[in-house]
């Protein structure tokens, strides 16, 4: 199920089975809708929204579908509406170009504003959306680090100076065999000392996790793909993936 059929589906809450994970010894929960919470802190992180994207593309003269940032904010308003945050940390390319916070939809403006309201929210800025969002609270930065914990939109090139480093922008995805059938799914990758976020935004694609954008970033003996499922993280580990 991709994540556009995925956002029709999961309008009501549901059970889901999560994955409990540790980045540099701090906890974290992986959820099957793509975010990452951090219980000791109450943050919620997301990565690569690009809302807005359908609009984009549209004023280059290509007609996408014009549902995705209204089914991108109804899965983000279920993801906050089940850990009730008090921080969230938007890792960067969240609307897919300059133009698109101020061109957003009245009722999208609206929804996305009731879920800035009433707690903090960081803009990390992104290589789509450098600026901070026209007329929306919260704060927009380069990097944010607390908690031991280092949280930027693009993950550097060193392994070794980036423990604790949660980022996002290379989409990471994975693919396994089960059953003689390939099933490929967007995912957390980490290796225990840094993570990167799948893209939260109903209309981004996946990179595979064993693409050549991704070498050196992590220990591969360490490294497992948590695959977002319907309802479940389905935890895998590098060796196990399919290219």
């Amino acid at each position: 199920m991709n994540r556009m059929n995925a956002a029709r589906v999961m309008t009501e809450e549901m059970t889901i089975q999560t994955a409990d994970i540790e980045i540099s010894g701090v906890p974290a929960v992986c959820d099957p809708l793509g975010a990452l919470f951090l219980p000791e802190s109450q943050t919620l992180v997301v990565s690569d929204l690009h809302l807005e994207k359908g609009a984009a593309f549209a004023r280059r003269g290509m007609m996408l579908p014009p549902y995705d940032t209204a089914l991108t904010l109804q899965l983000l308003e279920l993801v906050i509406g089940r850990y009730d945050p008090v921080r969230v940390i938007s890792l960067g390319d969240s609307f897919h170009d300059r133009h698109g916070a101020a061109g957003l939809p009245s009722a999208s403006d609206g929804k996305l504003r009731a879920l800035i309201s009433g707690r903090e929210w960081f803009w990390i800025a992104g290589n789509h959306d450098p600026d901070q969002p026209a007329d929306l609270e919260g704060h927009c930065v380069q990097e944010l680090y607390f908690d031991g914990l280092c949280f930027r939109h693009e993950p550097v090139a060193d392994p070794q100076t980036a423990n604790g480093e949660i980022a996002g922008h290379l989409h990471p995805a994975a693919r396994v065999v089960r059953r003689n059938k390939g099933v490929r799914r967007p995912c957390f990758a980490t290796d225990g000392s840094r993570l990167v976020l799948p893209s939260f935004g109903v209309m981004t694609g996946g990179m595979n996790l064993r693409h050549p954008a991704f070498n050196g970033l992590f220990d591969r003996r360490k490294l497992t793909a948590h695959l977002l499922g319907r309802e479940r993280i389905y935890s895998v580990p590098f060796d196990r993936l399919v290219g």
